[in-house]
């Protein structure tokens, strides 16, 4: 049998937005980022991973996720993979919508009663979102063993992150938020095609968090 290969597999979330602030479902809109408010959290980010070397880098292709990869990259001669499978979950109609517009809308309370089984109106379920992120993953996995690669970097999205914690933590579907320039840090072992989750932690560490 191979031996198991593992991958350090580092996902943050891009730093904050005007609609983040404004409690608004962000969703596949292309939000940037909103400057200079979004700074503090991405230098701590920044200052976290300055000393992390990373094999291969891969960034939703969103204008927000562009920028955070941007500002905690620079004076690095990184290049990314700019992929739509790291995209955010698709909020079809309650995409620019906050939750006091929506809270009385029975169709809303269906749906985050659901916990993510059922999809918005005109958007997608968790279990679509799953779908796309781990074709995403298979494909890292996959070319990280052919090529040697031990360390990953991704930016993403606080769904999307949440719902990587669901499926390779185990925590339920409303838990696993993480903040703005936030993210997860995943030790996953993959062996003869099946891979793991075998701890993970946050990023940045909570002791430099605060």
């Amino acid at each position: 049998m191979a031996a198991a290969y593992r991958l350090e597999l580092v996902v943050v979330r891009h730093g904050v937005t005007a609609w983040n602030l404004e409690r608004r479902y962000q969703g596949q809109r292309d939000i940037p980022l909103l400057l200079p408010d979004a700074v503090p959290g991405l230098d701590r980010l920044r200052d976290h991973l300055a000393n992390e070397a990373f094999d291969a880098l891969y960034c939703s292709d969103l204008t927000r996720c562009r920028q955070t990869l941007d500002h905690i990259g620079a004076g690095r001669a990184w290049e990314a993979s700019f992929d739509a499978r790291l995209r955010e979950l698709d909020f079809g109609d309650y995409e620019g919508r906050t939750w006091e517009e929506l809270k009385d809308d029975p169709r809303y309370r269906a749906w985050v009663d659901s916990a993510g089984r059922q999809a918005p109106p005109g958007g997608e379920s968790a279990d679509a979102l799953w779908a796309r992120l781990e074709a995403w993953l298979g494909e890292v996995l996959q070319r990280a063993a052919e090529r040697g690669q031990r360390r990953v970097l991704a930016v993403s999205h606080g769904g999307a992150i949440r719902e990587l914690r669901r499926r390779l933590e185990g925590t339920d579907f409303w838990e696993g938020v993480v903040g703005q320039a936030e993210g997860r840090r995943f030790e996953i072992e993959s062996q003869g095609g099946e891979w793991q989750c075998r701890a993970s932690s946050a990023v940045p560490a909570r002791a430099d968090a605060g």
